[in-house]
């Protein structure tokens, strides 16, 4: 009896193991061209390998850096007595919202008086992006086309095509200068169909670090204006890119005092080094009040079908921060401290470069602004760094200048100038 019942199950698994998985047509996605790039950089034993792909800050010697500040405020936290791990409310804590807000409209900010701002904390600034395609999703015209930067983030399409929405490239970067390409920019906002959404990089584009002067940013919301397209902003690098918060936010409160309706993703990974607490905000500027009310009520709903509540950790160190005087200054003075090593390598690197007599022009080193740096370097070029220099750089010619240090800009310099020079 025992033995006939062993081989009904034996055979019963045998049958199992048989039968096809429901799943198995399909497609297996490509690896994520970061991460994958930083999973090869890992597993190579080079000694003087470098790694210039991830979008994360380091110090010079190489390492992360957790902001002093943070480490504070995180101190503080913990010894609250007061502290419990219950729910956040579904959009996310109070504290934290009001002072997000402020930061990238400005304290003083009408809109803010008139209380026709509202935010949700979001999964950091990919979150912030979803939540906002989302809701344009369910309540913007439909039909409209979203328009992104040639290139942009490689996580924008994806994002917005995941709600169903259909993107176009407007014309941005130049190659031939390796700079803003400002006419074939505006050419594409006029020509894109009235009222198409078009999402915009705040500051420091990632990920060229090409960004548009002020005058531009003028003729670019004169276009948008008259076209009735609406701005969304990705606004990721806030203090990060130029160390001064008022300046990188200039585009964001230019629009609202021009008096669009938008919404900004903000997001606190680079700017507080918080990049796995995944601290984020969407913030969403309209017409009136009553507006506000409605489009808050919308916003709930939405997350509480997604996440229910957003995560508190780093929501309480970021609101504790901008929320205290003094956190606030050492934040500020923190914020310098990236900033500036980030432009010091910018500017080493043009140096060797100048002083190798490297062929070509090298000043957008130093003209562009933020992490990254379109090197002008051809995917081929990029090939022979990787293979003969261990350097790991994306093949468009991207790099992140937190991977660069004293102790590896001038190595780097001169894979540029052996590539250039003889891989041209």
């Amino acid at each position: 009896m025992f033995s006939k019942r062993l081989n009904q199950i034996e055979n019963h698994i045998s049958q199992m193991a048989a039968k096809p998985s429901t799943f198995q047509e399909v497609p297996r996605a490509p690896p994520d061209v970061i991460f994958n790039l930083t999973a090869t950089y890992k597993a190579d034993t080079f000694e003087k390998k470098v790694n210039l792909g991830v979008g994360a800050y380091r110090d010079d010697n190489g390492k992360p850096w957790v902001l002093p500040v943070v480490k504070k405020a995180e101190r503080e936290i913990i010894n609250d007595p007061e502290l419990d791990h219950e729910y956040l409310p579904i959009t996310g804590l109070v504290s934290f919202k009001e002072a997000s807000i402020k930061l990238i409209l400005g304290a003083d900010n009408p809109a803010i008086k008139e209380k026709r701002v509202v935010a949700a904390q979001t999964i950091s600034g990919t979150g912030a992006n979803h939540l906002g395609a989302l809701f344009l999703s369910r309540f913007y015209r439909k039909g409209s086309i979203v328009y992104v930067s040639n290139p942009t983030w490689a996580n924008h399409k994806p994002i917005f095509n995941n709600v169903g929405f259909e993107t176009r490239d407007y014309a941005y970067y130049d190659p031939k200068t390796i700079g803003l390409d400002i006419g074939g920019m505006l050419d594409s906002l006029e020509n894109a169909p009235e009222g198409s959404i078009i999402l915009l990089h705040a500051c420091a584009h990632n990920p060229t670090g090409v960004d548009p002067t002020q005058e531009q940013w003028k003729a670019i919301a004169d276009v948008m204006e008259k076209k009735n397209h609406f701005p969304f902003f990705d606004c990721a690098y806030q203090g990060f890119a130029s160390g001064d918060l008022d300046r990188d936010a200039w585009a964001v409160r230019y629009f609202v005092e021009r008096g669009f309706e938008l919404l900004v993703c903000q997001s606190y990974a680079k700017n507080f080094g918080l990049y796995g607490q995944r601290a984020g905000c969407l913030t969403f500027v309209l017409r009136d009040s009553e507006t506000a009310l409605k489009v808050d009520s919308q916003l709930a709903k939405l997350q509480r079908a997604e996440i229910s509540n957003p995560p508190a950790h780093g929501a309480r160190i970021v609101s504790l921060v901008l929320n205290d005087s003094a956190l606030f200054d050492e934040w500020v003075e923190n914020l310098k401290t990236m900033s500036f090593r980030i432009q010091e390598m910018r500017r080493r690197l043009y140096v060797n470069l100048v002083e190798l007599e490297t062929p070509g022009t090298w000043n957008h080193i130093t003209d562009q602004i933020g992490m990254f740096s379109f090197t002008g370097l051809k995917p081929h070029q990029v090939k022979v760094i990787k293979e003969k220099y261990h350097v790991y750089l994306t093949d468009n010619g991207r790099i992140s200048m937190a991977g660069l240090s004293s102790k590896n800009v001038e190595y780097f310099a001169k894979a540029v100038d052996d590539v250039v020079r003889n891989h041209p």
